[in-house]
C-alpha cells in the first residue's frame, strides 16, 4: 500500500546550501505545506448511506439524553454518585467488567469490518467523518459548492465575503456548542443543565451555587472547541496525522479485503476526449478529476490504495456519474479485492472469498461474547454486598465471655424499587449476629451497615475461621448474595 512521505525536496540556488551532483542544490523540508482541500458535493448510493448514518448517529446522540425512563434520564453517567443509568439498567463501579466487554466487542468489530471491507468505520460512522460532513454541508449551504468556495477564498475581503464567512463560523460555533452541551448532558442531567443555561443570571452564577458549575462550563467549551476545530478547520488532517488507525490498518488487510479500487486495465490510457474521439484511442477514464475533487482527503485513488483513503466511497459515486454521462458502464472505481482484480473474479466469487475463515472466526468470537454478556445481564442479581472487617476492633471479648468481630457491610440495592433486606451469618458453631439485621433501601441506594458477629469462647480454636454473610431481599425470590469473610479468634 503506497504511503507517500511527508517530506518534500526542492531545488534552490542558495550558495550556502550543500551542492548536489550536477550543480543544483537539494533542500529537504521536514514538513509538507498544507494545501486546503475543497471537496465537491456528490450524490449517489454511497453518499445516501453516509448521510443515513449521519442522521442515525446524530438522532441517537442529540436525542437520547432527553428521553425519560422511570422518572429519570434514560441514559445518564452520574459520575458524582457513581451510578450509570442505561434505560432499565443501573451500573455501579463494581460492574466495570461490562465496560471491558463493551470495549472488547468494539475492538473485535473494528477488526471484523476492516478485514471484510476496509475502513467502513472511518468512512461512514467515525465522529470525525460525521461532523466533517455536517460542517461541510453548512459550508456549501452558505458559501456554495467547490468552485464558488475556491473563488470566494481567493477574492479580496469585502462586505460580502466577511458576511458569508461570519455566518458560516457562527453556525459552526452554534453546532459545536450544542454538541458540547449534549456531551455534558450525559453526565449532568440535561434538563437541569438546560435550566441553568436558559437563565442568563443563573448561567453567570449568583454566588449561591446557581448556574453552570466550573466543570460543566469547562467541558462544554472544551468539547465544543474540539468539535469546531476538528470538523471546521483540521478536517482531513485529523485522519492523516492524528488518527493511529490510518497507520496500522494495512496490518488488518489481506488480498481478499474489499477496498476501493481503480480498474487501471479498463481505464488506461486515460485522457480527455470529445464525441468524435475514437474509442480505441483511450481507456474509459476521461481524466476529469472528479474522483479527486470529491475526495475529503484530496487524494487520487487512481494512484492506488493509500493510507489517506478513509473509505467513504465518494470517488465511486462521482466516477459513476461521469461514466453514465459518457454512456459507459459504471464501476471504473468500485469496491473490489486485489485477488478479484488479478483473477477477474465476479461478484459471487468475491463475496465467497470475502467471508473466509478469518472473518468467521471474528464473527464467532464477537457473537460468543455478546451472548455471554447478555446472559450475564439477564442473570445479574440486583444486589451487591461488600464485607469489610473493622480493623480497629478485629477481635475482642464482650459480655458473657463471647468472642466478637466487627464488620462493615456495604449493601447496594441496584434495582429501581425500594426493598427490605435481611442479614444473616453462618459458618461457625453457634455463631450469632448482633446489631441491625433488617434494613430498607430505596431505589439504587447504598448504605454501610455495621454488624457484630459473636461466638462462644469454647466453640472455636484460636486463629482465623471462615464465615459467610447472607443478604437476601424480603419477599423477592432469587435476590440474595453470599459473601465470605474471616473471623479472628485470639
Amino acid at each position: 500500500m503506497a504511503q507517500p512521505s511527508s517530506t518534500q525536496k526542492k531545488t534552490t540556488s542558495d550558495p550556502a546550501a550543500p551542492a548536489a551532483p550536477g550543480g543544483s542544490v537539494v533542500v529537504t523540508e521536514l514538513y509538507a505545506a498544507h494545501k486546503k482541500v475543497y471537496p465537491r458535493a456528490v450524490t449517489g448510493w454511497f453518499a445516501a448511506w453516509r448521510w443515513a448514518l449521519v442522521w442515525a448517529t446524530q438522532l441517537v446522540y442529540y436525542g437520547t439524553p432527553w428521553i425519560v425512563w422511570n422518572d429519570r434520564q434514560a441514559v445518564l453517567f452520574d459520575i458524582v454518585h457513581r451510578k450509570f443509568y442505561i434505560f432499565g439498567l443501573v451500573f455501579w463501579p463494581q460492574d466495570v467488567i461490562y465496560l471491558s466487554v463493551l470495549l472488547i466487542i468494539a475492538a473485535l468489530s473494528l477488526f471484523l469490518f476492516t478485514a471484510v471491507a476496509g475502513r467502513l468505520w472511518c468512512g461512514y460512522a467515525c465522529p470525525q467523518t460525521v461532523y466533517t460532513e455536517i460542517f461541510m454541508w453548512i459550508e456549501r449551504l452558505i458559501e456554495g459548492d467547490r468552485n464558488q468556495r475556491i473563488k470566494l477564498d481567493r477574492a479580496a475581503w469585502d462586505v460580502r465575503k466577511l458576511g458569508l464567512k461570519a455566518a458560516k463560523h457562527a453556525v459552526w460555533i452554534l453546532v459545536a456548542f450544542w454538541t458540547g452541551f449534549t456531551f455534558v448532558g450525559y453526565v449532568t442531567p440535561i434538563r437541569e443543565l438546560w435550566g441553568a443555561l436558559a437563565s442568563a443570571p443563573a448561567w453567570l452564577g449568583d454566588g449561591a451555587g446557581a448556574g453552570l458549575g466550573p466543570w460543566e462550563t469547562f467541558w462544554i467549551l472544551f468539547y465544543g472547541f474540539a468539535t469546531y476545530g476538528n470538523a471546521g478547520w483540521m478536517r482531513e488532517q485529523v485522519c492523516l496525522y492524528m488518527c493511529p488507525y490510518a497507520r496500522f490498518q494495512s496490518a488488518m488487510f489481506d488480498r481478499d479485503t474489499l477496498i476501493i479500487t481503480y480498474d487501471a486495465e479498463r481505464g488506461e490510457p486515460r485522457g480527455a476526449r470529445g464525441k468524435s474521439t475514437p474509442r480505441a484511442q483511450f481507456g474509459d477514464c476521461v481524466n476529469c478529476g472528479v474522483c479527486v475533487q470529491v475526495c475529503p482527503t484530496g487524494i487520487d485513488i487512481r494512484d492506488g490504495l493509500q493510507y489517506q483513503c478513509i473509505g467513504c466511497a465518494a470517488c465511486i459515486d462521482g466516477c459513476n456519474q461521469v461514466m453514465e454521462r459518457f454512456g459507459q458502464a459504471r464501476g471504473l472505481i468500485r469496491y473490489a479485492t486485489q485477488h478479484a482484480m488479478e483473477r477477474k473474479l465476479d461478484r459471487a466469487q468475491i463475496l465467497r472469498r470475502a467471508f473466509r475463515p478469518r472473518v468467521w472466526l471474528y464473527s464467532a468470537v464477537i457473537w460468543g461474547i455478546i451472548v455471554a454478556a447478555v446472559a450475564g445481564l439477564y442473570l445479574r442479581i440486583p444486589l451487591k454486598v461488600n464485607v469489610m472487617p473493622d480493623r480497629a476492633a478485629i477481635s475482642r471479648t464482650v459480655e458473657g465471655g463471647q468472642i466478637e468481630n466487627v464488620y462493615r457491610l456495604q449493601v447496594i440495592n441496584t434495582s429501581e424499587s425500594e426493598r427490605s433486606f435481611e442479614i444473616g451469618v453462618s459458618g461457625l458453631p453457634g455463631v450469632q449476629l448482633a446489631g441491625e439485621t433488617r434494613i430498607t433501601l430505596g431505589m439504587t441506594e447504598s448504605r454501610i451497615v455495621p454488624v457484630r458477629v459473636r461466638v462462644a469462647p469454647d466453640a472455636v480454636a484460636p486463629g482465623t475461621h471462615r464465615v459467610q454473610f447472607e443478604v437476601r431481599a424480603i419477599g423477592v425470590d432469587g435476590v440474595a448474595v453470599n459473601e465470605r469473610s474471616v473471623f479472628v479468634v485470639r
